[in-house]
C-alpha cells in the first residue's frame, strides 16, 4: 500500500479513480515520453538497473528503443491522429517487439498513447519471438475444441478447460453477467485442491460499473503476484489531470481487490473479457495458488481465443433463437384464425376449430392463458381468478401505450399480483384493442429458486478491511471477506420470456390486427357493393324519370310553339306576328336547356359554355342562317347549377332578340359573346357593333330581363361599345351576395384583371 493512499469506503467503489492509480505492478517497467519531442519525462520501476539508464530525464526514446522500435512509435502517433475519436485500444496499441537489455534480460515492448504522452511498457518475455510456436499450436487446438462443442453449456465447459491449458492457471471460470449485472459461474476447470465456485452467483457490486467499462476497453488483465508493492511514477505527477492508465497492462490495481484475492487463497489472477456486439457478456477468470504471470504472446493468444469464444456464443445463441422463432411463427400462424374468429368467444362453433385455447397456451410455453374481448372471457390452465385478471387488465391499460408487455416478476411491478403469485408471477400480455378491450394474457407460475451465493450478498463489507482503509476495485468474483457458500430463496419470479417469444407476441399481434382490418375491409366492401347496387337502381329510375319528364316537356313546348306559329300565320297583323315570334324563341331557349340536361351525366349542374353555344345555334336558326357567320364565341367552361342555367339562357335569348330587332334592323351583324369566371362570379358579356344604344325605355323584353336578373341575384350593366352596345351580366355562383356595384360589371374591368372584350 502506498504511503499517500487515501482511504475510501467500500460504498464508494463506483467513484474511485481506478483508471489513474499513478503506479504500476513491479514485474515490469514503464516509460513516459512527450508525444511531440519523444523526450522521456517519467518512469516507473527500476529502469536504471534493468535498462541501464542512469540519466534518463530528457533522453530521447531513440536512445532507449533504437531506431527500428522508435519508428513504430512515430507510426503509432500518426495512426491515432487518423483514427476515429472512439477508436479502441486494439486499433491504437502496438506491440513494438522485444528488447535485450545490457544485463541480458529479454523484454516484450509495447506502446500506446495517453493524451500528449507516449506510454512504453516493458515486461519479461517468455521466449524469443512473437508469437511462440507453443502459443500458436495451443491456440489452434483450442479453437478447434470450441468449434466441436455440441451445446452452449458444452461450449463454456470446453472454453474453461482450453483456457486452463493455455494459461496453466489452477482454476479457470467462465463468469456470465446476468440481466441485473449480477453474475454467475457457468463453467469451471480447476486443479486438485482448488475451491469450486461452479453455479454460484455474485452480486453486481462485486464488479463496479467503472470496472466493467475498463473490461470493455482493456480485454485482458493480469496480476502475477497479489502480494506486490506498487511502484509509483517518478518524478511525481504534477499536471492538473491525472494520467489515464486505462490502457496500461502494468496498471496497479486497488488494494481491496488484492485483499479479496488473499481471502480466497489466490496469489495470481488474470481475466479476459468476453465481448459480444460491444456488450460485456462475461469474463474468463483465472486464479492460481502461487505467483504466476502470462507473457505477452500467451496474452495475445488468450484475446484471440476469447474472440473465437464470443463468436461461437453469438452464433449458437442466434441459432437457438432462430430455431425457436421459426417454431413459434409456425404455431402463431396456425392460431391466427382461431384467435380472430367472429362472434362471442364462447361460441360453440369454436369447439370445432382445428386448434383450441390449449394451443394458445402452448404457443408461449405458458401455464395458463386468458383471452379477454369486451365482456367475453376465456381462460385455460393455471390462471388468476377472473376478478383479479380484470383488475390486472385495467392496470395494464392504464400504463403508457405498450402493446406487448412481458415480465418474469409481475409482483415487482404490480404489487396486487402478490395475491396470485403462485400462478401469475410471470406475464406476457398482448393488447389488441384498449377500447373494447381485447387482450391475450399468458401466465407463468412462480418458481421458488434457491440461489447459491459466494458469501452473503446482503452483508456489509468486512469491518477489518474498512478499518484498514482499503478501497474497492475490480473485484473479480468478489466473495468479500467470506466466500463460503450462502443460500438465498427467491420467490415471486417465473421463467423469463425469451426474445423469440416476445418477437412472436409482437408478430401475432400484427397478424391479428391485419386479419381484423381485412375483415373490416370486407364488411365495408360488402356494404359499399350494396350501396352501389342500390344507387345504380336509383340512377336508372332517375334517368328514366328525367327522360320521361324531358319527353313530356319537349312535347309540351313543341305543342305551344306550334300553336304560336299557327297563330302568327293565321294573323294578318304584322304587329302581332313579331311578339309571337319572340315568344317562340323564348320557348326554344327552354327546350334547348332541357335537352342539354337530359344528355348530361350530372342532373344537378350544367356546363354554361356548352349550353350557351347550343342555345346560340338554336337561336340563330330562328333568326336566320346568315347570323351563324356573325356570332363569335369566347366561352370558358363554367359549371353552374340548373337554378341559374334556365334564367341565364332566357336572358341571353332576350339580348339576342334585342340585337336582332334594334341593332341591325332585322339583318345579320357581328355579335361577340364572352363567358368567364372570376372570384366566384360568372361574367357573361354580349356586345354588338350595330346602331343600338343605351335606352331608358322599359319594354316587355326589358321587364323580362329585370325579373330574370332578380331571380339570378346578379347585376346587368350596359355600356356604349362605340359603335353598338355592350351588356355585362355578373352572377354569383359561389356566394349568395352579388359583386359590389360597378365591380366587374362596367366598361373598365375589375381588380382581378377581368377585361371586358371590345366589340
Amino acid at each position: 500500500m502506498t504511503a499517500d493512499y487515501v482511504p475510501l469506503g467500500l460504498t464508494r467503489c463506483d467513484i474511485e479513480p481506478i483508471h489513474a492509480p499513478g503506479s504500476i505492478q513491479p514485474h515490469g517497467l514503464l516509460v513516459l515520453a512527450d508525444r511531440d519531442s519523444f523526450a522521456i519525462s517519467h518512469v516507473a520501476g527500476d529502469v536504471e538497473g534493468r535498462l541501464g539508464l542512469a540519466a534518463w530525464q530528457g533522453l530521447p526514446l531513440t536512445a532507449l528503443l533504437g531506431e527500428a522500435l522508435a519508428e513504430q512509435v512515430v507510426a503509432l502517433g500518426w495512426l491515432q491522429d487518423a483514427a476515429r475519436p472512439d477508436a479502441t485500444r486494439l486499433e491504437l496499441a502496438s506491440f513494438l517487439g522485444q528488447l535485450r537489455t545490457a544485463a541480458g534480460e529479454l523484454l516484450d515492448v509495447s506502446a500506446h498513447l495517453a493524451g500528449r504522452k507516449v506510454v512504453v511498457e516493458f515486461e519479461p518475455a517468455a521466449v524469443p519471438g512473437m508469437l511462440s510456436a507453443h502459443a500458436l499450436n495451443r491456440l489452434a487446438a483450442s479453437s478447434g475444441a470450441l468449434a466441436q462443442a455440441a451445446s452452449l453449456a458444452g461450449l463454456c465447459d470446453s472454453a474453461a478447460a482450453e483456457f486452463r491449458l493455455l494459461t496453466g492457471f489452477d482454476r479457470v471460470m467462465i463468469y456470465r453477467f446476468l440481466h441485473d449485472d449480477a453474475g454467475a459461474v457457468v463453467a469451471e476447470a480447476r486443479g486438485e485442491g482448488m475451491h469450486s465456485f461452479l453455479h454460484q452467483h455474485f452480486p453486481a457490486a462485486d464488479i463496479p460499473r467503472q470496472a466493467r467499462a475498463l473490461y470493455l476497453r482493456n480485454l485482458i488483465r493480469v496480476i502475477p503476484d497479489v502480494g506486490y508493492a506498487p511502484v509509483g511514477l517518478r518524478p511525481g505527477w504534477t499536471e492538473p489531470a491525472p494520467l489515464d492508465m486505462s490502457d496500461c497492462s502494468l496498471r496497479s490495481v486497488s488494494p481491496i481487490h488484492l485483499q479479496y484475492l488473499v481471502n480466497m487463497g489466490v496469489r495470481a489472477s488474470a481475466s479476459v473479457s468476453i465481448v459480444i456486439d460491444g456488450v460485456l457478456w462475461g469474463l474468463i477468470a483465472c486464479h492460481h495458488a502461487t505467483p504466476r504471470t502470462i507473457p505477452y504472446d500467451t496474452r495475445a493468444a488468450c484475446c484471440s481465443l476469447a474472440g473465437s469464444l464470443a463468436r461461437q456464443l453469438k452464433a449458437r445463441k442466434q441459432a437457438d433463437s432462430d430455431r425457436q422463432l421459426i417454431r413459434l411463427r409456425n404455431l402463431a400462424d396456425e392460431l391466427v384464425g382461431y384467435l380472430s374468429q367472429d362472434g362471442p368467444l364462447r361460441d360453440p362453433m369454436a369447439l370445432r376449430e382445428p386448434v383450441t385455447l390449449l394451443d394458445v397456451a402452448r404457443l408461449m410455453d405458458s401455464d395458463g392463458v386468458v383471452i379477454l374481448r369486451g365482456d367475453d372471457y376465456l381462460a385455460q390452465g393455471a390462471c388468476p381468478p377472473e376478478p383479479a385478471v380484470r383488475e390486472l387488465v385495467a392496470w395494464l391499460l392504464g400504463r403508457t401505450a405498450e402493446p406487448v408487455f412481458g415480465t418474469d416478476n409481475l409482483p415487482g411491478q404490480y404489487p396486487a399480483a402478490l395475491g396470485f403469485q403462485a400462478v401469475g408471477s410471470g406475464l406476457l400480455a398482448v393488447t389488441l384493442s384498449p377500447e373494447r378491450p381485447w387482450l391475450i394474457l399468458w401466465f407463468r407460475s412462480e418458481i421458488i429458486e434457491t440461489i447459491q451465493w459466494a458469501g452473503n450478498p446482503h452483508k456489509a463489507a468486512d469491518g477489518e478491511a474498512l478499518a484498514a482503509g482499503l478501497a474497492s476495485d475490480l473485484a473479480i468474483l468478489n466473495p468479500r471477506a467470506s466466500f463460503a457458500a450462502w443460500q438465498e430463496t427467491v420467490r415471486a419470479h417465473a421463467r423469463s420470456w425469451s426474445q423469440a417469444e416476445l418477437d412472436t407476441a409482437r408478430r401475432l399481434r400484427t397478424a391479428l390486427l391485419e386479419v381484423q382490418q381485412m375483415r373490416n375491409m370486407r364488411e365495408l366492401n360488402q356494404q359499399l357493393t350494396v350501396m352501389i347496387q342500390e344507387k345504380g337502381v336509383l340512377l336508372q329510375q332517375k334517368e328514366f324519370l328525367i327522360g320521361e319528364v324531358n319527353h313530356r316537356v319537349q312535347n309540351s313546348l313543341q305543342l305551344v310553339s306550334s300553336f304560336l306559329s299557327i297563330q302568327a300565320r293565321a294573323s294578318g297583323d304584322p304587329a302581332l306576328q313579331a311578339p309571337l315570334e319572340e315568344a317562340r324563341r323564348r320557348l326554344k331557349a327552354v327546350s334547348v336547356l332541357h335537352r342539354r340536361l337530359y344528355r348530361g351525366e350530372q342532373v344537378e349542374n350544367v356546363d354554361a359554355a356548352r349550353y350557351i353555344a347550343e342555345l346560340c345555334e338554336e337561336t340563330t336558326a330562328f333568326m336566320g342562317q346568315d347570323w351563324a357567320a356573325f356570332i363569335v364565341h369566347d366561352l370558358t367552361p363554367v359549371i353552374i347549377p340548373i337554378s341559374l342555367a334556365v334564367p341565364l339562357g332566357l336572358v341571353l335569348t332576350e339580348l339576342l332578340i334585342n340585337i336582332n330587332k334594334h341593332a341591325y334592323g332585322g339583318l345579320a351583324g357581328p355579335v361577340t359573346i364572352r363567358l368567364t369566371e372570376q372570384r366566384g362570379h360568372l361574367y357573361l358579356v354580349v356586345a354588338d357593333r350595330g346602331k343600338g344604344g343605351i335606352s331608358g325605355d322599359k319594354g316587355f323584353g326589358s321587364r323580362i330581363i329585370d325579373g330574370l336578373m332578380h331571380q339570378l341575384g346578379g347585376t346587368l350593366a350596359s355600356a356604349d361599345n362605340q359603335p353598338g352596345l355592350r351588356t355585362t351580366i355578373a352572377v354569383p355562383i359561389r356566394s349568395a351576395h352579388p359583386p359590389p356595384n360597378g365591380e366587374g360589371a362596367n366598361g373598365e374591368g375589375d381588380s382581378d384583371g377581368f377585361d371586358l372584350p371590345p366589340g
